[in-house]
């Protein structure tokens, strides 16, 4: 049976939600994305709300990615991250941004949650893309078990296996002690 990728209504956590992305979230993405310090790493994004808003509604429909806002169980949003590029059963991860008033722990918990729901959905591998330059996060990922697979112009190039994610649930334990819950639309 292929691997597909699902838009769920809510992906529950420990601390975190990670709810389908909407039009409504346009302005918020904007300010994370333009920020000058949290996009220095992203690519070129524009600051027209409307324009992100269109990006949103055209998303909707588009069934190649799954782009959640990483809110806490009271609905503050603290995030983004997007899977995308299926390769088999392989998926890509990124546009992950996370605000500076976030609380402590969003970030290894918000990586648990994508990698437990991408195994949910049949999943067994991830490969993504770094900037050299931000080491901060390429650090964060070979923590994890991502292993750098090439380094081409800005970017390393990264993979992670089922098993590396097993065990970053495990050395994690603490921020994901009971998995996640996944809600349908």
């Amino acid at each position: 049976m292929p691997i597909t990728l699902v838009k769920p209504a809510r992906v529950l956590g420990k601390n975190i939600v990670l709810r389908d992305a909407t039009a409504d979230d346009a302005e918020f993405i904007v300010g994370l994305r333009t920020d000058p310090i949290k996009g220095q790493y992203l690519s070129q994004t524009s600051s027209d709300v409307a324009a992100q808003r269109a990006w949103l509604q055209a998303y909707a429909g588009d069934d190649s990615q799954v782009y959640f806002i990483i809110e806490d169980h009271a609905g503050t949003r603290h995030g983004t991250v997007r899977l995308y590029d299926q390769q088999g059963d392989s998926f890509s991860w990124g546009s992950w941004i996370l605000a500076d008033n976030r609380p402590s722990g969003f970030a290894v918990e918000s990586a648990l949650m994508v990698y437990r729901y991408a195994l949910s959905l049949g999943f067994t591998a991830s490969h993504f893309s770094v900037r050299v330059a931000n080491e901060s996060v390429w650090k964060f990922h070979e923590r994890f078990g991502a292993v750098r697979t090439r380094e081409e112009g800005e970017d390393y190039f990264y993979a992670i296996s089922r098993e590396a994610m097993e065990a970053s649930f495990e050395k994690y334990r603490k921020y994901l002690p009971d998995g996640i819950a996944v809600i349908a639309r």
